[in-house]
């Protein structure tokens, strides 16, 4: 049987498609080995969302080429995509892939093998229109599936090179996700992460379909218990999305809704497409349709030009509307982005004590958002056992406002839906007590009740 190795850099999407390419290759026959070990086809898929994405997406190529310089070597994803020529100048590279006709990746291999001539099969992204189905059945991690709904962005920020290796938005057929979905539950999975370049923008191209409609949908997949928005704009939030959350049985209590920057000013040279007030106003009405939303949230931090005051109208901003966690990133020049030519880049020195001002900021929030919920019994799944003391029978899992909680229990509940009294609330982790599992029935009155 021929051997296949993967490494994935990046983002969700990109594990995602990596499951979905190891869904051709397994029909192909391939065996699947461990990257480190020695393997007849490497498949890299790579990162370009910063330059050090660059960087490291060409040390993992290199270090295949080493493991077994006979190897097929095969170059997919955003790096792929926006920088075919550097990647096919890297001694061994055999064939290089974009982010779109994955599906050629094993005829190119076939091809590669009687001609011995490296093949680069990346096309214009910016020209696809059609979302490209690719199919993931079940996933190697066994508690959460991703279900990507879209693809592209149409927004062009200034610091962001993604349209560029994604292409322009394009959602997925209803159908497909829905079918999608149904093959997920069926293969034991209760929790399905709504995922996507720009997830929050699915059905924008699609007539009479939308997000909304969508959710409404996916409501009425049996057995089905929780679904989570990987991220989604403040201005696709619209009145509509809400209330469909509002009145949803199983969109779970937790938005990730990127803010990248609390000031008008910079929001304006980050070209993102809305005010402060537009955002504070749309975070008021979700918390009024759910209490004890957990809204957890991006920040860029030095972004060019950014002021001592523009920092702290975005500190203030944070800490009046409780984010229940932020991830917190140091601006970050990315060639060939409009902000990487801007004039007034911000020091180095005042970018890492900016960062570690909001982090300090976020810790403080996620303690006190999860101190609401001390003595709550609360439903959670629990995803495997504490690593660093396997024997200890602490388990480790996310409640549907995705608090991370610690408790006592045992394999089979990996996986399955259970209620956990939080004892003790802290960060990162919770102290929790198993209660019970949620059987059929419950569960039952619960969607009906």
């Amino acid at each position: 049987m021929p051997t296949v190795a993967f490494h994935t850099l990046g983002c969700k999407v990109n594990h995602y498609e990596t499951e979905a390419i190891w869904q051709l290759f397994q029909h192909a026959g391939y065996e699947k080995t461990d990257f480190e070990a020695r393997s007849d086809v490497y498949v890299i898929n790579t990162c370009t969302v910063t330059n050090t994405g660059d960087k490291k997406s060409r040390q993992v190529i290199r270090r295949a080429i080493r493991k077994n310089p006979d190897a097929v070597i095969c170059v997919t994803g955003c790096y792929a995509q926006t920088s075919p020529a550097e990647v096919m100048a890297i001694p061994g590279v055999d064939i290089v892939v974009g982010t779109q006709d994955r599906v050629k990746m094993l005829d190119y291999i076939e091809q590669f093998k009687q001609e011995r001539q490296p093949i680069n099969g990346v096309g214009n992204i910016m020209k696809s229109r059609v979302y490209e189905e690719l199919d993931v059945p079940a996933f190697t991690d066994r508690t959460r599936a991703s279900l990507k709904i879209q693809e592209g962005c149409n927004n062009f920020c200034t610091f962001c090179i993604i349209p560029w290796a994604r292409g322009l938005m394009r959602s997925r057929d209803p159908k497909e996700v829905l079918r999608q979905a149904k093959q997920l539950v069926d293969a034991g999975y209760k929790e399905i992460v709504l995922t996507g370049i720009h997830t929050g923008g699915y059905g924008e191209d699609l007539k009479d379909y939308s997000l909304a409609r969508l959710l409404e949908d996916l409501e009425h997949v049996d057995g089905l218990k929780r679904i989570r928005i990987s991220s989604i704009e403040a201005s696709q939030l619209t009145d509509e999305v809400i209330s469909v959350i509002g009145r949803s049985k199983k969109v779970v209590r937790h938005l990730h809704i990127p803010l990248q920057s609390g000031s008008n000013s910079v929001l304006k040279r980050m070209r993102r497409k809305y005010t402060m007030e537009f955002f504070g106003e749309r975070l008021e009405r979700l918390k009024e349709v759910l209490p004890g939303l957990a809204v957890t949230s991006d920040v860029i931090v030095g972004f060019p030009g950014e002021t001592e005051e523009e920092f702290q109208e975005t500190f203030e901003f944070i800490a009046k509307h409780k984010f229940s966690e932020l991830h917190v990133f140091p601006y970050s020049k990315r060639t060939g982005t409009p902000a990487a030519r801007m004039e007034d880049q911000v020091d180095e020195q005042v970018k890492n004590e900016r960062v570690h001002r909001l982090i300090e900021l976020s810790n403080q929030l996620a303690k006190e958002y999860a101190s609401q919920f001390e003595g709550e019994v609360l439903e959670m799944i629990p995803e495997e056992r504490e690593k660093e003391n396997p024997e200890s029978g602490v388990f480790i899992g996310y409640t549907d406002n995705y608090l991370k909680v610690r408790f006592k229990g045992d394999d089979q509940l990996i996986g399955e839906l259970i209620k956990v009294k939080i004892t003790k609330a802290g960060y990162p982790y919770n102290e929790g007590e198993f209660v019970r599992v949620l059987d059929h029935e419950e569960l039952k009155e619960v969607v009906n009740g």
